[in-house]
Formats: structure tokens, sequence, C-alpha cells
């Protein structure tokens, strides 16, 4: 690595949602010919990176460090996507026993970092960048609104007990939710626990941190920036989404979009990576969309265990395929989500309202069908419906079962012609061009004068 070039340390957390956004923002870093950048990672995640070590061999190089046991985790999962959401605490305790070999490796280095940028759920490393001397950027692959919910629950924790309605009276139109709707991450909470308290520390810790990036604009999180920006003081927080992404576009199902026609008529629907849907669930949608009449793109994630298979998990009707040929297609497995969406024939995504592929949709210009079932999903899926409009609410919860009649209705209601959802997510999506882009300099700029301050 040359010494002339401001070096940044980047720390992921091993969940899909977190992982690839603060890539993509790596990614931008990259292309700035100005840092070079180690990610820490572990050896089962390592593939995840390919794409971006490929396409920058010369300015990112890998610290890889043996994921540390824990009686929770299962020998060789390494990302949640393997253990589900319930893994977070575990990960989270886990992950910090990493800090020695960090240090360790840090004071070895010839050229060592100037700064740390890691992910909000490893709050943990405020103290770390504290023992290392250097700054630390949290970075937020969620809302700002996620962000002055969390920050508002890890800080009345006492406020939220026993309640069947949370209301955030101090937040920018006084939002409410039930209290299953609350972050996943703060209902696993339990006084006392060793694991909860730390991690309720942990993400205390951010609020100490020396920036914040937050994977958001201003055209969809406008209001609940500007209180975060108050919260923490008004400078070093950028929205810096939607940004430029490396991921493959490969896909026979693109090749199916090309032969139709009418723009915006065809519905994407996927769940993430990490939902299987239960076989009812998989039924009701299936009719649901069948009874639409609607032309779409269904991506299916297949079960991973032997219970799941027997008990249907992930099955398609037996003969749906047959009877919506030539309208729409299943698709098992992965699929290049932010091509499809991009198509001039999508105009609509039936979703689970999780960030990522809330920003794509927005980046996209396409209305969303909401069906919420954990994390921050609820919270996005207000954002989304109540104060933007570019979003109707199908279904709500993990194991909730569509009525396939009226999920058929809404679907042909905000699918065909020129929807309120359709028309307002297009405006969104000219509103957020450009403005992120410009947050995105300003950290750049921050970053470099790091490196200024550094080698003076």
């Amino acid at each position: 690595m040359s010494n002339t070039k401001t070096h940044i340390l980047v720390f992921p957390y091993p969940a899909q949602g977190h992982m690839l956004p603060l890539l993509d923002l790596t990614h931008q870093l990259s292309l700035q010919n100005t840092f070079t950048i180690t990610i820490i990672i572990t050896p089962n995640n390592l593939s995840i990176l390919n794409p971006l070590l490929s396409t920058h061999p010369n300015t990112i190089q890998t610290l890889i460090l043996p994921f540390p046991s824990h009686p929770n985790i299962p020998p060789g999962a390494e990302n949640i996507r393997h253990v589900g959401n319930t893994g977070n605490y575990p990960f989270i305790n886990a992950l910090s026993n990493l800090q020695t070999p960090i240090i360790l490796w840090f004071n070895a280095h010839p050229n060592p970092p100037v700064a740390l940028i890691s992910d909000f759920f490893l709050g943990w490393t405020q103290q770390l960048a504290t023992r290392l001397s250097i700054p630390r950027v949290v970075f937020y692959s969620s809302s700002a609104f996620l962000v002055a919910v969390i920050n508002f629950c890890w800080s009345n924790l006492l406020l939220l007990q026993s309640k069947e309605v949370v209301e955030f009276p101090e937040l920018p139109g006084k939002p409410s939710f039930k209290y299953e709707h609350l972050p996943s991450i703060v209902l696993r909470y339990r006084e006392s626990d060793l694991e909860s308290e730390f991690v309720r520390e942990s993400f205390i810790s951010n609020a100490a941190s020396w920036g914040s990036v937050i994977s958001t604009c201003k055209a969809l999180d406008g209001r609940y920036l500007d209180y975060i920006r108050r919260q923490f003081g008004n400078s070093g927080v950028y929205a810096v989404s939607p940004l430029g992404s490396i991921r493959g576009d490969g896909s026979d199902v693109l090749g199916w979009l090309d032969q139709l026609e009418e723009e915006g008529s065809v519905l994407y629907v996927c769940f993430g990576s990490q939902k299987i849907m239960k076989r009812e669930q998989m039924e009701a949608l299936a009719f649901g969309l069948e009874r639409s009449g609607t032309k779409f793109v269904w991506v299916v994630k297949a079960p991973s265990t032997v219970e799941q298979i027997a008990d249907g998990y992930g099955l398609v009707p037996e003969g749906f395929e047959e009877r919506v040929s030539g309208r729409g297609i299943v698709v098992r497995g992965w699929a290049p989500q932010m091509a499809i969406l991009g198509h001039r024939v999508v105009g609509g995504f039936l979703s689970h309202c999780g960030w990522n592929s809330v920003l794509e949709a927005v980046a996209t210009g396409v209305g969303i069908l909401g069906w919420p079932m954990e994390a921050d999903q609820f919270v996005n899926a207000k954002l989304l419906v109540e104060d933007k409009g570019v979003a109707v609410r199908v279904c709500e919860g993990a194991d909730s079962v569509p009525n396939p009649d009226e999920l058929g209705r809404v679907i042909s209601e905000v699918m065909s012609g020129d929807s309120s959802q359709k028309r307002r997510a297009k405006l969104m999506k000219e509103e957020a061009l450009g403005v992120s882009s410009n947050e995105l300099n300003e950290f750049v700029k921050a970053l470099k004068k790091l490196g200024v301050k550094e080698g003076a």
C-alpha cells in the first residue's frame, strides 16, 4: 500500500442488509483514488467481497480474522443469514472478541489507518477506535427515522415496558407503534442479561462517534435527517444513498422482461435474503398474484432445513406456474434486483420493506406494496405509507397470511395505470437524484483532512 494515500479501516456487520450498502460506500471511496482501504472480514464472508476486490485490486485489502466461537452460534455460521434475525445478540457479542487481534494488527502496520468506518451494530468499536487513537465513523445501513426510533428506545427502555402502543413525542410527527412493531433488536433486550446489556451499551456508544454516515436521502427521510442532525450537533452527519452498486446483473429474467412492451406494468415480488415463507403464505401470495391479472416476477427463497422442506416452506403451489405462463415467472434463488427494478416495464415492488430494497425502489421510481415482517421493516413501512405515500400495506407480520382476493385487488389497483403510489415514487426518484452525491463529496473531503493531519 502507498503511504501517500489515506488509509481507512472498514468493519462491516455480517448481514446482507448491512454489508452490501457499506461495501457500496467502500466502492465509492475507492473510486476517489486517494484512499487505501482495509476491510475486516471473517473467512466465510470473504466471497461477498469478490466483486469489490476484483474491481479495486490495488486499493482494497482484507484483514481476515477467524470468527470468534460462541455457545449460541453454530460452527461455520458467520453471517446472519445462516441463523436468522435472532442471531444478532450473539453475533454482536462474539464479534467484540476481535478487538485484541485488530489492535495487534494495527500496532504492527507500517501505515496504520487514520479512521475506522464501522456498522451501527458494532457500536463497541467506538471503544476500539479510542484505544487506537483514531476517529470512528458510524455507518447506519438504515433510515434516519430508524436511527431516531432506536436511539429513543435505548434511552427510554422503562417507558416501553407494559405498553401496547409506544409513542415517540420527541420525533417529528410524534409517531407511535404497536409494541411488537418496534425494531427487533430492541424487543430482544432483557434487563440484567449480560449479552443484552452489552448490546444496549454498544448502541449507546454510537452517539460518541466522530461522524455518522446514514444510508438514506433527503427526499425520503428529510425531516428525520434534520432531527438527527440536531441530536448529533448538526455536524458530521452525511446522507449518502442511493449509492451506485457493483453487484452482478446477469439473469434470464431480464430477457423475459425485454420482450414485454407496456411500461410500468410488471410487479416484482421479493422478500429479501432471509425470509422463507410458510406453505399458507406461499399459497395466499400465489393466488393473489393469479387473481390480480398483473404481470409479475416472483423471487422465491428455497427452504434451508429438512424440517422446512417437510412443512412446505417456500413451495410454489402445484399448477400455478402453468396457469400464469406468459404472464408471470418464478425465480428460485438469486435475482439481479436492482436491474429488474430499473427495467422500463417494472412499475411496482411487493416487498418486506427491508431498507436496501426501499432504497432500490426509490432509485428506480417504482411504487411499493409493503408486507413488513420484523427488524426495522415496520418503521420503514410507516415512513413509506404514511409520510411519503409511495407505498400501500398489503399485510403485516412474519406469520400473517393475506386474503388472496383482497391481495389481488390491491395489486391490480396499484399496478393498473397511473396509481398515486407510482406517481409519487417517480417524483421521489427525481428528488433523490444528485443530492446524495453532494453529501458523499463532503464526507470524502472530511476523510481526506484526516489523512492530511496524520501526514503533517
